[in-house]
């Protein structure tokens, strides 16, 4: 084999290490067939409440209602998460959320569905979404075998997320043209059986005691405490939420950009969300690449200041080819400062700890979105879409520099548990002291 061949399958051999671990295959091959089911869901539910309406409010009510159960309920479900199985959890709620797509999906057929029953079912599967996310981002090192391919591990979920996202969405609007929007709640339904089917084959070994048996409460202070408590997972976690709130919601509003302003329909709607999931999967795949989550942190900043940079220019566009260039970007810089995000917490939380970390930034990331899509169906009936998209993006653009700012007190911070944990190696104390400004830039 030639140099650059080898290269070539270092390379590739970089990117899916984590795929050594049997668990995590089996992991990845049934989230992804469900994953794609759920994009092609939200791209229908979209559409069916516009249709039902015409109200950018309605659109609005409806995605506080999917979300809101993250916000108030998300802390319990990490807990939770830290004390139980976290197996025959998700077990658990993946059959809950696929009888929730099974209702509405017969409800839409037998033309019984009304808005306030979208409104109902979109509640319940917020709930258990709220103890599903926890769950989901703490198993993933209990499906690794080797702790140091974590981040990749995390970079390739986030792959297949927006794999998916590629997928799902255009396969929506042309579902939604031939066969209508209940078929595709149908196929949602039915996607989890595969993800169902790749838990029930995984072999876990079982977790050692949780310790003594205590109180939800008292556990639920002390993880707010052990997460709000230190400034990098605390900055991290306030720049996602005002993101989530600020610009998040853009999708809701995407019906709107696709029928008044680019003057198309449902497939339309499926193209400009699988633009978006491009840009998407190409930074995944950039951040599955990496070795190490060194310098990870520049690029939180660098990723939220795009992303709304990348928002602006959508708002202005009424051309469609410049609408799914632009929507790439937003995809792009949006799927950087999550994966980076989650990785830094993942990678500086204990073990103990995990769980309900996690369950802080599913609530930062996917809690605050609901208060994101109520106050952007507001402005939107007020003053336009547009405009509420960019006020959105100025302010992730706002948010990067104050984080930018706070980045170098931050670094010094994690750079003891990157220590620890091996990720900066141990130094001669003569050495260290002229490698600490460099070491510093590798946040």
């Amino acid at each position: 084999m030639s140099a650059d061949g080898a290269k070539r399958g270092a390379g590739a051999s970089v990117m899916l290490r984590a795929l050594a671990s049997r668990n995590y295959r089996l992991f990845i091959a049934g989230q992804g067939v469900s994953l794609i089911g759920t994009w092609i869901q939200q791209i229908a539910l979209s559409w069916l409440v516009y249709t039902l309406t015409r109200s950018a409010f309605l659109l609005g009510v409806v995605g506080f209602s999917s979300q809101i159960g993250m916000f108030v309920l998300s802390p319990m479900g990490g807990v939770v998460a830290d004390r139980i199985n976290r197996y025959r959890l998700l077990v658990a709620t993946q059959s809950l959320a696929m009888v929730q797509a099974l209702v509405i999906g017969l409800l839409v057929l037998f033309h019984a569905v009304a808005v306030w029953q979208i409104v109902v079912l979109s509640l319940f599967l917020g709930v258990v979404n709220a103890f599903d996310m926890p769950a989901r981002q703490a198993f993933l090192v209990d499906m690794i075998e080797d702790r140091e391919d974590l981040p990749n591990a995390i970079a390739l979920n986030s792959s297949m997320v927006n794999g998916a996202r590629l997928v799902g969405p255009a396969v929506a609007g042309l579902l939604i043209a031939a066969a209508g929007e209940g078929v595709c709640f149908l196929i949602n339904a039915a996607s989890y059986l595969a993800v169902i089917a790749a838990l029930l084959a995984m072999r876990i070994a079982p977790r050692g005691p949780h310790g003594r048996s205590r109180r939800i409460w008292p556990e639920l202070r002390e993880g707010f405490a052990y997460t709000f408590g230190f400034a990098p997972t605390r900055e991290i976690l306030l720049l996602l939420a005002l993101v989530s709130v600020a610009a998040m919601p853009y999708s809701t509003l995407m019906p709107i950009f696709a029928v008044q302003l680019l003057h198309g329909g449902a497939s339309t709607l499926g193209f400009l969300s699988g633009a978006s999931g491009v840009g998407a999967l190409a930074g995944a795949i950039m951040l599955a690449s990496r070795r190490s989550v060194r310098g990870l942190g520049r690029w939180i900043p660098i990723a939220c200041a795009g992303f709304g940079a990348a928002l602006i220019g959508f708002a202005f566009s009424r051309s469609l080819p410049l609408s799914l260039l632009l929507q790439a970007g937003v995809g792009l810089a949006m799927l950087t400062h999550l994966a980076t995000s989650n990785t830094i917490l993942q990678t500086i939380a204990g073990d103990e700890w995990r769980g309900r970390v996690m369950s802080f930034y599913g609530m930062a990331f996917m809690g605050m979105m609901p208060f994101g899509s109520l106050l952007a169906g507001v402005l939107a009936h007020r003053l336009g879409a547009p405009r509420t998209v960019m006020l959105g993006g100025a302010v992730c653009i706002a948010g990067a520099a104050v984080f930018a700012w706070r980045l170098p007190a931050l670094r010094r911070l994690v750079r003891p548990i990157y220590r620890e944990r091996g990720i900066i190696p141990e130094v001669a104390a003569g050495i260290e002291a002229a490698t600490e400004g460099s070491a510093s830039e590798r946040l």
